[in-house]
């Protein structure tokens, strides 16, 4: 791949994502490994699990209360002898016939009795316990499998573990599970001007923030973040980093060095590399870089903080979602509550605020207003061939 030729017609955005998901779509094949079950949260399982025991295990009560036979409380008020109690964890005892036996809640249900009588429908008095209503059977008992059979899928394949799935792996006793490794993701800033948090701000300096972006939009996406480097504008020190993520990642992301200017350091080290870089029909986030370097897929994002962040979520986040085994990002139709113009031509991604009458543009269009992207909860979606909307026209947006 080169770079685009002069006057070359900008991608669109549904082009270049189809792009960038067809390069990263070999990443699905990732080596398997067996996570032990309280490690493997988040994590993309690899097999289908299915369940070495029946759920409950044990016909066990479903309430504090009293195991009768239905028969014997058919006709209530009934007055029975309380024969002992059954704790939760210890092996039932058989019912003696016109008696009860007091339960708590999960203990298991003594051989002989088939209800249990809740303890708010009862009344004990020494060694006896009078039963305000009766009880058919069955009512209150928990028999076994009713949850899950043995055998029975439990956690298909392909799902990234969250914790309702943990607890029931964890429920039948399952230690480890088979699940991809993590895509492991690389990221490099770029700029003489970056400089990290906590140090003071010269004049032409601004902080760093694309490379704590990027990495936290890569965390919660289901990749594992390797590195998180800064460049100068020297190309041997951007050489440098990249070859050594390219050694570690299975991905890698630059901000910044795409455009038209003096100092692209990304722009000019990586096209000699056949790296591709144009423009993409969109706003923000127009300047775009694809390479692959080393076998290694380079996505490289122009270094304004908004669109850099847009970029991620329009560009990459779906398809790491995608590999990652994460639902998708969720879209909807709403109202826009307020009049909006938008550059013919191009696909803007605005940054947005839900309420309960629609959605608000907020922060406006500008690529540095990085402090609004935080008031924001969606971005919505203006096609191309769109230059302006009225209020209450209904508009797409994407959830961040």
């Amino acid at each position: 791949m080169n770079s685009r030729p002069a006057g070359a017609a900008a991608r669109t955005v549904d082009d270049y994502r189809d792009g960038i998901e067809q390069l990263l779509r070999p990443l699905a094949a990732r080596p398997v490994e067996s996570v032990a079950v309280p490690a493997a949260l988040g994590r993309k399982l690899a097999a289908d699990v299915r369940s070495p025991i029946d759920l409950p295990v044990f016909r066990n009560s479903a309430m504090d209360g009293y195991a009768v036979r239905a028969d014997d409380v058919a006709v209530a008020p009934v007055t029975l002898p309380l024969t002992g109690v059954v704790a939760a964890g210890q092996p039932g005892r058989p019912l003696p016939v016109g008696a009860a036996l007091k339960v708590m809640t999960g203990a298991p249900i003594p051989p002989g009795a088939d209800c249990v009588v809740p303890v708010e429908d009862a009344r004990a008095d020494g060694g006896a316990v009078t039963v305000e209503r009766g009880r058919s059977a069955g009512e209150f008992v928990r028999e076994p499998g009713t949850d899950v059979r043995a055998g029975a899928l439990l956690v298909p394949a392909g799902v990234a573990l969250t914790p309702r799935h943990i607890a029931a792996l964890a429920a039948v006793g399952v230690p480890s599970v088979p699940v991809f490794q993590p895509v492991r993701a690389a990221v490099i800033t770029t700029g003489d001007e970056l400089v990290p948090a906590g140090r003071p701000l010269r004049p032409g300096q601004i902080y760093n923030s694309n490379g704590i972006a990027l990495a936290a939009a890569l965390a919660a996406n289901g990749a594992t973040v390797v590195s998180v480097e800064h460049s100068t504008d020297d190309p041997a020190v951007f050489r440098r980093l990249l070859s050594s993520a390219t050694r570690s990642a299975d991905l890698v992301f630059t901000s910044g060095g795409v455009s038209k200017g003096d100092f692209e350091v990304v722009k000019d080290v990586l096209a000699a590399h056949g790296g591709l870089f144009g423009s993409v029909a969109v706003q923000p986030g127009g300047p775009q870089g694809l390479t692959v370097l080393d076998g290694v897929p380079v996505l490289s994002f122009p270094g304004n903080p908004v669109s850099t962040m847009v970029s991620f979520e329009v560009f990459a986040r779906p398809i790491l979602r995608h590999l990652s085994g994460l639902p998708p990002v969720r879209t909807s139709q709403v109202t826009l509550r307020e009049a909006v113009r938008s550059p013919a031509g191009r696909r803007q991604f605005l940054r947005g605020r839900l309420t309960e009458d629609g959605v608000e543009p907020f922060a406006g269009a500008g690529s540095h207003l990085i402090a609004g992207m935080a008031w924001a909860d969606v971005l919505i979606d203006i096609p191309a061939e769109t230059t302006e909307l009225a209020a209450g026209a209904a508009v797409l947006v994407h959830e961040l």
